[in-house]
């Protein structure tokens, strides 16, 4: 589906039967944009229904830790020099609605706001950020959900295993196309849990900027068309000692400004959509 600027909702079924690599390297965004302006598409009523996340499939969740200094510092840590790499499995990714399912017996799952880029045309050993850029197809809002536990103190030297566990990347709930957004670097990110205010900060404070990530990260990997890159979190996680981890009933929300807002309930794992965990344990 699609919302145009008065925030009518129309299907794009006629255009795609998804939003996938192959429809963002093919000109779908161009598409959906020429047939908003000659009527051809239907408006829908989605307000009953589950969204998913904006890019199906991605190929690859490539996710960049510390990248704002502000949180470096509160995990005691200097900026770094270089962009820390890690990996969140593919299947992490579900709707911006979605419930986020803790692993068995977690004391220590945190939530992370972070701006995604999705990428909308193959970047190998991209020449210069100019490039870095035209590879990009927009972006969305990610909650790049972190069991710190498994992170640090089980991590085998990497972080993957505190990152890849069934429902840790919520995804949405929009995908806006990059000229959509005026200024990447000047966005407001902002996370609550039980509406409780947790980070507020801006993209202005990234150490890399996302076209400098995404040349970066084409000198070492192909990137390719709906790929996703989550570019970092902000100060006022749960890690930082300040707030509580998260546990069974928190609910989660998180904001970019231009992006939209997604929510998220925490519930044990194996525990089926419409039951309260509370109703189980």
């Amino acid at each position: 589906m699609v919302i145009d600027d008065n925030g009518k909702t129309y299907d794009l079924s006629p255009l795609a039967d998804d939003i996938d690599g192959s429809f963002l390297s093919g000109g779908g965004i161009a598409r959906v944009r020429h047939a908003l302006r000659a009527g051809e598409l239907l408006e829908v009523d989605v307000s009953c229904e589950r969204i998913g996340a904006p890019v199906a499939r991605p190929g690859a969740v490539i996710c960049i830790g510390q990248n704002y200094a502000a949180h470096a510092a509160e995990s005691g840590d200097a900026p770094p020099d270089q962009p820390i790499v890690f990996f969140k499995h593919p299947n992490t990714v579900v709707g911006p609605s979605d419930d986020v399912k803790l692993p068995p017996d977690s004391k220590t799952t945190d939530w992370e706001v972070e701006l995604a880029v999705v990428i909308g045309a193959t970047a190998r050993y991209l020449p210069n950020i100019n490039a870095a850029r035209s590879c990009i197809a927009g972006y969305t809002i990610s909650n790049d959900v972190s069991e710190r536990t498994f992170q640090i103190d089980r991590s085998g030297g990497q972080w993957s295993k505190g990152k890849c566990c069934e429902t840790f990347n919520p995804l949405g709930p929009s995908l806006i196309p990059t000229e959509d957004i005026p200024d990447v670097q000047a966005l407001r990110l902002r996370s609550w849990v039980n509406d409780e205010p947790r980070q507020d900060s801006t993209s202005a404070d990234m150490i890399f900027s996302v076209a400098e990530l995404v040349h970066h990260l084409s000198q070492f990997m192909v990137l390719d068309p709906g790929d996703v890159i989550n570019t970092g979190t902000p100060q006022g996680v749960a890690m930082s000692g300040l707030f509580p981890y998260l546990t069974y009933g928190d609910e989660v929300r998180l904001s970019i400004d231009g992006l939209g807002e997604q929510r998220q309930r925490i519930m044990a794992a194996g525990v089926p959509r419409g039951f309260r965990t509370a109703d189980l344990i």
